[in-house]
This record gives structure tokens, sequence and C-alpha cells, in this order.
């Protein structure tokens, strides 16, 4: 991605064993594997991971798993078969990281908790997440990521005031814990440098959204204020919001710095408004939200989107509109950065997807391809381990493999 790429790959070396499905483990171990982890993914025999077939299809295969899944090898195990079990501990011994969302207490029931595999490799980092966190009153409880989101107080927020809440649109309680597992992988591993000793990383989907709700909690205790869902405006930061345009699109315009007010107020034709002293700074201008707002939107309205984003553009007011699919996919910026990249699907076909990130100048992350077929590396991954033809050949018959 870099013409100042000279170095290896990051995480090169990293031998990364991934036990869960669907969202928040398996996007962990995606952008490990991004940065030239060598990541194994256990999937049920016969059925696979449930990603494999969530949302659009095409040749019987979700798009989403190419984004999700690539640069794994994928590894068909019968976790709930004690020889299946043993395969998971032999790879254990070989592996730096394990990561798992299993329900808390799951891998304890099958031999392969903390204790077990600490003890078969003293220098294991093992990444556990799961709804609610490995401890506490809720841990037995199923957690998905909506759940999260709505117990870490970010769905209370989203939508219009006096509305149901709605989705953010992605499932941003697992795309953030799947952050935090990385973070706490990536700090185990500095730690680890120093003592030689692994630890255990618990990660709660509701603690990952938590984390990201900034002054709600400290306004709440010192004023007894519970916030309230803004819209899509962002109340207390003003003007920052969503305005119609001429022909019914929509702009989002951040006015909410003091000098950028100023120049967004010139520029609409308020000098007015840019000189009350009343309105210099954030505080002022939150208590006259909406004379200010209603303002920007009477000047949007009567003028088209690309109009709009011409003038507040030249005037340096940081100004955009919401991006669909077919804007990303056009945008001149999103191609200079190199972020929509094309892939070989094994049927031959071409398929865009999302670039690497973050951007590293020396050792940059890759995209070998699209995600594995179903057990495409079984064999592969136990010829390492040294398991011989015969053994495999029994164990795919007894339905282990």
């Amino acid at each position: 991605m870099s013409d100042q790429a000279t170095g290896g790959m990051a995480l090169e070396g990293l031998k990364v064993l991934e036990l869960g499905q669907l969202i928040a483990g398996p996007f962990a171990t995606r952008l490990l594997g991004e940065f030239g982890a060598d990541v194994i993914k256990v999937e049920p025999p016969g059925v696979g991971d449930p990603l494999r077939r969530w949302r659009k299809l095409q040749d019987g295969t979700s798009l989403w798993w190419h984004v999700q899944s690539r640069n794994k090898r994928s590894l068909t195990l019968n976790l709930r078969d004690p020889e299946g079990q043993d395969i998971v501990r032999r790879l254990v011994t070989e592996c730096d990281v394990v990561v798992e969302n299993f329900r808390p207490g799951t891998l304890e029931s099958w031999g392969l908790g903390w204790g077990e595999l600490s003890a078969l490799n003293p220098r294991l980092i093992m990444v556990r997440v799961s709804g609610y966190g490995q401890t506490g009153p809720y841990r037995d409880k199923p957690g998905f990521g909506v759940v999260g989101e709505a117990m870490g107080g970010l769905r209370y927020l989203t939508g219009q005031p006096g509305e149901p809440s709605v989705r953010v649109g992605v499932s941003i309680g697992d795309s953030l814990s799947a952050l935090y597992a990385v973070i706490g992988t990536l700090l185990a591993l500095q730690e680890r440098q120093r003592s030689g000793k692994g630890q255990f990383i618990d990660v709660a989907l509701y603690e990952s959204v938590f984390g990201m709700m900034e002054s709600l909690l400290p306004e709440y205790d010192a004023t007894g204020e519970i916030r309230q869902p803004g819209g899509s405006a962002l109340p207390g930061i003003t003007p920052s919001n969503a305005y119609a345009c001429r022909g019914g699109d929509y702009v989002l315009i951040a006015g909410n710095g003091d000098s950028i007010f100023k120049r967004l107020m010139v520029a609409i034709g308020r000098d007015d408004l840019a000189e009350d002293s009343r309105l210099t700074h954030n505080d002022g201008r939150t208590a006259h939200a909406e004379r200010i707002d209603g303002a920007i939107g009477q000047w949007t309205a009567e003028h088209p989107r690309e109009h709009v984003l011409e003038v507040l553009e030249a005037a340096r007011v940081p100004v955009g509109f919401p991006y669909t699919a077919e804007d990303i996919v056009s945008d001149p910026h999103y191609q200079a950065r190199e972020m929509i990249q094309s892939i070989q699907l094994a049927s031959g076909s071409s398929l865009k997807v999302p670039g690497v990130l973050p951007r590293l100048s020396r050792t940059p992350g890759r995209i070998s391809g699209g995600g594995p077929e179903l057990g495409q590396h079984t064999r592969e991954v136990l010829d390492e381990l040294g398991i011989d033809e015969q053994t495999q050949h029994k164990l795919r018959e007894r339905g282990i493999l």
C-alpha cells in the first residue's frame, strides 16, 4: 500500500488460534491477520461459522465473509469431542494467542479454559470476548452486540427525541469489542517481552460501548442530568447538525469551533451572528442552538447540495454529506488512499473490499485474498502438528474434522 514499505509484516511469526464465530472475536483476529499473524480459524465440521451465510450471498457464501475472514486458515474441528479438544491443546502449545467469544464457562466445560491452556503454555495470551465479561452476576447471560450497545448506553442516545432508539447501522458493539481485544493483545504481547509470561484479557461488549460514552457518566454524577437523544445534532456542541438542502439532499456541518463558527456565519450571509458576542464560545452558542440551526437550515434550504459544499469548503468550514456505498467507491480520495481494494475469489470473479487499517509506513498490512473455503487448511494445519494421514482419515470418518 505504500512505496516506502520495506520491512516485513508487523506481526510476522505470531500464531493465533481463533475459537469463536460471527463478529467480535473473528473481527479481532482479522485485524491481527492483516498484519502478518498466522490465524487458524476453528470451525464446526460441515456447517462452519454462521457468518458464512449472513446477509448477501454469492455462490453460496456471504460477501461479508470475504472481509471478516481474509488472511485466515480454516480448520474444521468438533470442539465438543474429546479428540477435537486434544487437537486444540496441541495447537495451543504452539500458539502465541487464543481468541474466543463463547459464553463464559463453555470452554471450561470442554477442558479448554484459561487454567488448562495456560498450564500447557505459560506464555499464552488468551483473549475472551463475551457479552458481559467473565465475572459478575450477568456473566452467564447470552449477549450479542445489540444488547451490549443498549446496556453500554449507546442505544438510548440514538434516534430522534421522543422516538424509539435506532441501530447505528452496523454491529458497532461487536466491532468496538474487537478493537479493544486487539489493543489488549498488543499490550499483553509487549508485557510478555519483559516478563516472559502470558495472561488473559477479559473483553465485555457492554463495557466496550460504555468506554465510548464520553462525558455521559460524570455529567450525571455532577448534575443529575441524564443525557437524552439528540437526533442528528450533537447536544451541547453547537452548531453540529444535519441540514436539508434544496432538492432534498442533506449536508452535515460542524461549525462548533469558535473561529469556524464565525467563518460559517459570514459564508451564509449572517454577519450579525458572527459578531454577536454571546455566540463567541460554545457555551453561549449552545444556549442559542435553535436560533443558529434555524439560520443555517434556512440558508441550506435555498441552495442545492453542490453549492453548499462549494461555499463552505471555500470558507474552510467542515462540511460533508452522508455517503452511500456508491459514493464511497466513486470518491477520488478513497481511491487515492487505496481504501478500495480488489481481490480475486476462488470462482475467478473480482470483489471490492475495504483496505487495511491502520497504515504503517514500513510494515503495512496486506490482503492475501478472500475468506477460506470451509476446512480448506485442515490437512495443512494437522500436517504441521505431525498428525499422520491415517489418523486424519479416521478423524474425518468419525466427524471430528
